[in-house]
């Protein structure tokens, strides 16, 4: 089987409840209140619905939005991004391309070399410090 044919009540056993709404249900965690907004260390960020590598964290950096932010996934293919139009605005959201889980919306007003902000809810990311990753 694979993340993308998960059932519902699979993906409600393996997910916490705040996990579930924001992966599967497409939510956000108020801002600066998530647990990776001020991670400092060096690691790799990975989907917490299904362990896809998402982001390094020489790609990570202090937006001031309240949402961990990144220059660029770590791999161009593990990020799908589609067309948002709700709240009354045109955003493109970010999702995993494994297990189409909502991560966030990418923004063009990012730092160098990409120009590209790609703003995370913590709660989609399981954050992997260096010295844990094998």
């Amino acid at each position: 089987m694979t993340d993308k044919s998960r059932t519902d009540a699979e993906w409600k056993g393996s997910l916490s409840a705040e996990q579930y709404r924001i992966l599967r249900e497409g939510g956000t965690e108020p801002p600066f209140s998530g647990a990776l907004n001020g991670e400092k260390r060096k690691g790799r960020y990975r989907c917490a619905g299904c362990g896809t590598l998402l982001f390094a964290s020489d790609a990570k950096f202090d937006s001031g939005s309240g949402w961990p932010s990144f220059t660029a996934p770590a791999e161009r293919d593990a990020i799908d991004e589609r067309s948002d139009q709700s709240h009354g605005m045109t955003r493109v959201e970010i999702r995993c391309s494994a297990c189409e889980g909502h991560l966030g919306h990418v923004f063009p007003d990012g730092p160098g070399p990409t120009g590209l902000r790609y703003c995370v809810n913590s709660a989609s990311l399981d954050f992997r410090p260096d010295e844990d990753d094998d």
